[in-house]
Order: structure tokens, then sequence, then C-alpha cells
């Protein structure tokens, strides 16, 4: 079941995106931030367990960021990413955004819902806003991938 998550689930999804981030997979994330960005968040419940994570930020008018895709180990490769990032796209069309891009270390993944490779230059909204901050800063090594709708 896809939903939007609640207050309980912080520590669980901060916790299963902590385990990316200790493997270089994603940028971390505060748990401060997590709740600041709680209503971002979709989570996919299994029998009462999330086994997965994704943020939907809205960043201007017409475009918006997929952030912090994660899947529990036990259940990756059997499409709770795909349903995920579908559930994001369902609402940026629902809030009419033209425009959702990902950064990534995972561009097949993306590539295969749609997405297209673009360069970072062509999201200012992003870099003055986020990437400006972030430790890997101007050497980012994440692939910038954006889709229409």
């Amino acid at each position: 079941m896809i939903r939007k998550a609640r207050i309980p689930d912080v520590k669980v999804v901060h916790k299963l995106l902590l385990s990316y981030a200790q493997q270089g997979l994603m940028l971390s994330r505060s748990l401060a931030d997590m709740y600041e960005c709680l209503r971002d968040f979709y989570i996919l419940e299994l029998e009462g367990e999330v086994i997965g994570a994704v943020a939907l930020h809205i960043c201007w008018e017409d475009l918006a960021e997929i952030r912090s895709l994660a899947v529990s180990q036990a259940h990756e490769r059997r499409g709770v990413g795909r349903q995920l990032v579908q559930a994001c796209l369902d609402e940026a069309r629902g809030l009419g955004l033209k425009q959702v891009f990902a950064l990534t270390y995972q561009p097949g993944f993306f590539e295969k819902m749609g997405f297209d490779f673009i360069e970072k230059s062509e999201l200012p909204q992003k870099i003055w806003s986020d990437c400006i901050k972030c430790p890997k800063f101007p050497d980012c090594d994440e692939i910038a991938m954006s889709i229409r709708l």
C-alpha cells in the first residue's frame, strides 16, 4: 500500500535513508530535515512494514524533484521503487507541474521510467537553493535526469 508518510514513519524512513547514505549511494538527511519535509514523502508499506520511501519536493511553479528514493534491501528489484516514483509523477501531474527531475546514482532505473539525461545547469532553482549548501558542491557526481509531464 502506498500512502503519504506520517509522524511515526519518520525514524523508520530516516534509518532506511541512512543505510544508503552510509554506502555513499545518496546524500544523508538529518532527522530534523525529515520532520520538516514529512509532507513530501510517500511510503510503501507491506504487512505493516515500511519497505520503501520517496519524496516529491516542489522547487518552482513548474518543477519538482524526486528525492530520497530508498527501498529496503530485502525488497529491491520487485517494483517498489517504480511504484513510489509513479506515485510522485501522478501527484506532480495532478498539481499541474510540467517537469520532474532527479539527481541520482542509478540512472538506468530512471531511464526505464522515461527520464532523460540533462545537464545540472538546466536546474538553476535546485543549484541555488540546495546544491550550494551541499558538501559535494561544486564537484557533484550525481547524474541529473528529467521527465516532461
